[in-house]
């Protein structure tokens, strides 16, 4: 084993079958199983199983309906890069920007942040206010950049073969 195959996950073996049933059930979640069975030719149980196996070695995880923020009024979408003090305040770090609910995503990266953060606000005074109250009082913050989204040209899943 070379140490690089540590970091590395090995990809899940998964047949035609289970990539017809991913690529269904990706663009929609809410698909009755009798009829990705259909689509697929097979029987609603086997779906069931297929489904639940995918759920069980890892390739598909949760169900969940996703929020519009737009409709809530989170109609600011920042991406913040955070540079840190030192690399040993990664966790602590990280356990506050976890504290604040605005904070959706947050990624350890390599480059030149060591954190990356997308946050959601109603307003850019919102914005402000987060930025000069909460996060640039987090212990082990050298500096941070952020960069306003002025709009998402597309979202996707990964490609299934």
């Amino acid at each position: 084993m070379k140490s690089t195959d540590f970091f590395e996950e090995k990809p899940a073996e998964i047949d035609e079958l289970d990539e017809k049933i991913l690529k269904l059930i990706t663009k929609n979640a809410r698909i009755p199983f009798l009829e990705v069975a259909r689509e697929c030719g097979v029987s609603g149980a086997a779906i069931h199983q297929r489904v639940q196996r995918l759920l069980n070695i890892g390739v598909v995880h949760g169900s969940e309906f996703i929020v519009s923020p737009q409709k809530l009024g989170y109609n600011t979408c920042a991406y913040m890069g955070v540079i840190l003090e030192k690399q040993k305040y990664h966790t602590v770090v990280v356990e506050a920007l976890r504290n604040i609910p605005e904070i959706v995503e947050c990624h350890y990266t390599t480059g030149a942040y060591s954190i990356f953060i997308k946050i959601q606000t109603k307003t850019n005074t919102h914005l402000k206010r987060l930025i000069d109250q909460e996060l640039q009082n987090i212990e082990g913050i050298a500096r941070t950049e952020t960069f306003i989204s002025l709009e998402m040209d597309f979202k996707r899943q990964v490609p299934i073969k």
